[in-house]
């Protein structure tokens, strides 16, 4: 199979532009047009999941923690990239993308908590914008050609929205222009004021679109040179953000929350900072190192927060506002998608032999 089609389903299933800006997903090395018959899919790369890799003659290596992060200035031998590219093995890593798609990283450990699944109560704990995954194209025609212009740049693919297509919006106003010299106007005369009756027409434009709209807008509009603005849009998205909240099926006990984690991803140890007693009715989780969403959980009222690890004075202020803190360490919050992601590719492409890595570890060990 092409690798090509691989990386299609990977982005079905976490659309690289979620990712946070700060983050390097999608494919890191490889030849898209490269035949794949073996994946491996491990949360951090590193040299025992290197050496599996190799005896599993892997072809593709699924590693959620990118392991090309910051710029690299050398890659030399005895390096992990460098015995990938020698081995012909591609590397691909979903990340934060995987965290914020629906179904992903923080769904499945919310579902390991026992958040309720119904979407309208289970909400992303921080809201995220859609990153200039549009633009907003302002346009001003005479009201006579605002037609074949608008058709022109649907056509180009403007003015989608959903399940909507020929979205635009439109005002009436007056245009005016001096022409100079050396102009050639399609209205009007050199150095003489014009008014012209025009349309504003307003539409959205995908971010892979932009170039073909502008090539298509220039080519059917009158003017010489047609005015227009390009805007990016961040537009904030009711159901797609960091982390996830939300009642519980079912109130329980701290005890039996504790247990029902430990059981649901596969580990013996938690860290707990704040009450240990009481009922739960409300949980906010998010995989990794969530720290930095602490306020948010505080924010909404969370009973509990589950994350991957926090700094020492956030779990205090989590405990002293009465939050019960659970602390899986980093990656034991995050490996159990491992198996939800194999069974998502193993359903696109059942060909395909699929691993889980058996050398992959949090390097912290509770002794």
């Amino acid at each position: 199979m092409i690798l090509s089609e691989i990386l299609q389903t990977l982005n079905s299933i976490a659309p690289t532009q979620l990712a946070e800006s700060w983050d390097n997903v999608g494919l890191l090395a490889g030849d898209a047009n490269a035949d794949i018959t073996n994946v491996l899919l491990t949360i951090d790369y590193t040299f025992a999941v290197a050496a599996e890799a190799r005896k599993l003659k892997t072809d593709l290596l699924v590693a959620y923690h990118p392991p090309i992060f910051e710029a690299l200035k050398r890659i030399t031998s005895g390096s992990l990239i460098f015995d990938a590219i020698k081995n012909g093995m591609a590397i691909y890593s979903p990340h934060t993308a995987l965290d914020i798609a629906p179904g992903g990283t923080n769904d499945m450990l919310a579902d390991a908590v026992g958040i309720v699944k119904d979407l309208k109560r289970r909400k992303p704990l921080k809201l995220i914008s859609s990153k200039t995954a549009n633009y907003k194209l302002i346009v001003y025609v005479p009201e006579k050609d605002s037609e074949s212009v608008a058709d022109a740049i649907y056509y180009a693919g403007a003015g989608h929205i959903g399940n909507y297509s020929r979205c635009s919006f439109r005002s009436h106003g007056v245009g005016t222009f001096l022409p100079l010299e050396g102009a050639r106007p399609a209205i009007g005369q050199q150095n003489k004021l014009e008014r012209v009756n025009e349309i504003k027409l307003e539409v959205l434009v995908p971010a892979n679109r932009v170039s073909k709209v502008i090539i298509a807008l220039c080519d059917t509009h009158p003017y010489e040179e047609p005015a227009y603005d390009l805007v990016p849009v961040e537009t904030i998205t009711g159901n797609l953000g960091m982390g996830r909240i939300g009642p519980l099926e079912k109130s329980v006990s701290r005890a039996e929350l504790f247990d029902r984690i430990k059981k649901n991803l596969g580990i013996n140890e938690l860290l707990i900072a704040g009450p240990t007693t009481g009922r739960v009715k409300t949980a906010a989780v998010c995989a990794g190192a969530c720290g930095n969403h602490l306020n948010d959980a505080l924010a909404q009222a969370a009973d509990v927060y589950v994350t991957g690890e926090m700094r020492h004075h956030d779990a205090i202020k989590a405990a002293e506002a009465g939050m019960t803190v659970i602390c899986t360490q980093h990656s034991n919050s995050e490996r159990p998608i491992l198996k939800v992601l194999k069974s998502r590719l193993h359903d696109a492409h059942p060909k395909l032999k699929i691993n889980i890595s058996q050398k992959d570890r949090d390097p912290f060990e509770m002794i």
